[in-house]
């Protein structure tokens, strides 16, 4: 695995040790959705991940109708001594994605517009080689489902734009620690001069755990906390200080 020349896909908590999994994987149309292994496949074509097979981009430029698209690609997995967990990441997939690693089930999701995510630590080889399969279906006769602007003709009409199916935002992976954040959430609280802090920990418990919260703006500290981690999430109220007005300028100092 590689990482990514173009950006971490997920600003907001960025990690240094990621891997970027878009490029060329082994694909397949099963129109009729007839296949439920992957054993049952032929992966007889490459597509371009993440664009979706409807666009020329992907390399397959297949408009028709089909209820299914399968996915499949070998990947170079990083040393995870020291307890470390290996995160597998989709920005989305339309529309409802079954994930299989080395023949074993790691995830189900449904939403097109969604990411998810799940750990596959469990599911490696050991060998630093593993296989990963997508099952991606999207009926796009079923006009019941979250569809957007994607037209159910065969040929766009009116405001409607082409199909999407399958993959279609980044895929790539993570090696975290044994204990780690899923996630980190902030809320402003403009009149109490208030910012929610909220995250939620992953993997391995532990009874000595820490939370170290700095923030800064503009070179000044304007919290610097340290929490006990009682559960696995944890909630905060960071109080700030009014900003106050610089008289000599009669402007706000922020």
């Amino acid at each position: 695995a590689q990482k990514d020349r173009h950006g971490y896909p997920r600003p907001m908590l960025e990690r240094d040790e990621w891997f970027n999994l878009n490029g060329t994987w082994e694909f397949a149309i099963d129109a009729q959705g007839l296949h439920k292994s992957p054993d049952e496949v032929t992966f007889d074509r490459r597509i371009l991940v993440p664009f979706s097979p409807e666009t020329r981009m992907s390399g397959v430029h297949e408009t028709g109708f089909f209820r299914v698209v399968w996915y499949r690609r070998e990947i170079q997995t990083p040393d995870l001594s020291d307890d470390r967990r290996l995160v597998l990441h989709f920005g989305a997939v339309d529309l409802a994605a079954t994930v299989g690693v080395n023949g074993r089930l790691a995830t189900r999701h449904e939403g097109g517009y969604t990411p998810f995510r799940t750990d596959i630590t469990d599911l490696l080889t050991g060998t630093g080689k593993d296989i990963i399969v997508l099952r991606a279906e999207d009926d796009p006769l079923d006009l019941s489902k979250p569809r957007g602007k994607q037209d159910w003709q065969l040929e766009p009409h009116s405001i409607w734009y082409p199909r999407t199916t399958g993959i279609w935002q980044t895929v790539w992976m993570e090696r975290v620690s044994a204990t780690h954040l899923r996630y980190v959430r902030w809320t402003p609280v403009v009149e109490r001069w208030e910012i929610g802090f909220e995250t939620r920990l992953e993997g391995r418990h532990r009874d000595d755990l820490r939370m170290h919260v700095r923030l800064e703006a503009h070179d000044k500290v304007l919290a610097d906390d340290i929490y006990s981690v009682t559960a696995d999430e944890v909630h905060r109220k960071i109080a700030l200080s009014d900003p106050g007005i610089d008289d000599s300028r009669n402007e706000l100092l922020w």
